[in-house]
């Protein structure tokens, strides 16, 4: 079976997104299945065209970023025209598109149309985008109600990653729509090793993370004001690594004074934000409606992070409330369990221990991969 992918990031770019398709073409690739993943060019310094794995081939097309994290195609350059003249030369069985508001997502439109090939969409949105910028967030729902809408009714079946997923769809189109998780390559990340110089750096305190894109809907605004109000005894015990950029980080740094037990790490690589997980004792998940179902959340939990959590952003269809994690419903309850996890480590580890389990159950990507391959021979 031929696979073509319109995907909007892929590495080495750093995003949970890039990550996930990337994981997903390296599990899939075999004998039975040939894969061209059709990509921006970004970062520049990554090749035009590779095969990360055996019968999965990345053709990158010249993009930027008109805002941040939404890359569009040059279109004035020769060699655009050259990438995508050869990708609809191609004959394949399948289109996959990720999230409906992405540029390359037309572009699956366009050839499962012409091609009249199958056109599996992946929608990861749960939310209308929140943002910093009230006219972005304008722009953005606009785009939701227009071309959001086209691709939602005209893709041949689109996938939710989670319930939440799936209710949002249902704004724009009532067709049923399976949910198939996001998932993770838990036997990778287990070989990650530990960031064992953050550990000495901390020695004797609890420590705290987030890793993740720092945009609003993202809720990290909310989890740094809750570290700065906690009793000075507990601040004087914990510290909380916040790994990520986005359009937030100068505004959210600018709420961290240097008494703060808190750090802004910037975007790191994706093995060193897993090394930091790793020897991570809390995870903190205070996200808005918006996201489907976080990577990083996953990671974390398969990490033996005892998890304090909205039930946004997926984690409603992970977190069973005090088994595996924590769901609060407002801040007074998210800071509750904070101090409750802060004072009990072998709750710490008890929650840990399950969170491990229950993604290494349910949320392998192997398990994932047998979802997928019905969906394509359907």
């Amino acid at each position: 079976m031929k696979i073509l992918i319109f995907a909007p990031y892929y590495l080495p770019h750093i995003d949970g997104l890039g990550i996930l398709i990337n994981d997903f073409c390296g599990k899939l690739s075999s004998d039975s299945f040939e894969i061209t993943v059709f990509t921006p060019h970004l970062p520049e310094s990554s090749p035009e065209i590779e095969k990360p794995y055996k019968n999965v081939k990345v053709i990158r097309f010249p993009a930027f970023y008109i805002v941040s994290n939404y890359p569009i195609p040059k279109i004035w350059k020769v060699s655009f025209w050259k990438k995508i003249s050869f990708i609809f030369k191609l004959k394949n069985d399948v289109v996959i598109s990720y999230m409906r508001f992405f540029v390359v997502t037309f572009f699956a439109l366009i050839y499962s149309k012409t091609k009249k090939t199958k056109w599996i969409h992946i929608e990861h949105g749960s939310s209308f985008v929140t943002l910093s910028s009230k006219f972005k967030m304008c722009v953005a729902k606009l785009c939701d109600y227009t071309l959001g809408k086209i691709v939602l009714r005209l893709s041949d079946v689109n996938i939710s990653v989670s319930s939440a997923v799936r209710d949002f769809i249902r704004k724009f189109d009532s067709r049923y729509s399976p949910i198939i998780f996001n998932s993770i390559n838990v036997e990778e990340i287990e070989k990650t090793d530990p960031d064992f110089k953050i550990k000495e750096e901390n020695e004797g305190k609890v420590i705290i993370s987030f890793v993740g894109r720092l945009y609003r809907w993202k809720g990290v605004e909310n989890s740094i004001k809750i570290i700065k109000s906690l009793p000075e005894e507990i601040k004087n015990k914990i510290i909380f690594l916040i790994v990520g950029d986005g359009e937030d980080y100068d505004r959210l740094s600018k709420l961290i004074s240097e008494k703060d037990p808190i750090k802004l790490l910037g975007e790191l690589p994706h093995e060193k934000a897993l090394g930091i997980l790793k020897v991570s004792d809390i995870y903190l998940h205070s996200a808005m409606p918006g996201g489907g179902l976080s990577g990083s959340l996953l990671e974390a939990m398969c990490l033996k992070c005892a998890v304090v959590a909205t039930p946004n952003e997926g984690a409603k269809d992970v977190i069973v409330n005090n088994k595996n994690g924590f769901l609060a419903d407002n801040t007074r309850e998210f800071r509750k369990e904070i101090i409750n996890l802060f004072l009990d480590a072998d709750k710490r580890i008890f929650f840990g221990e399950n969170a491990s389990n229950t993604v290494k159950n349910k949320f392998n990507l192997d398990f994932i991969i047998k979802q997928y391959e019905d969906i394509f021979n359907i």
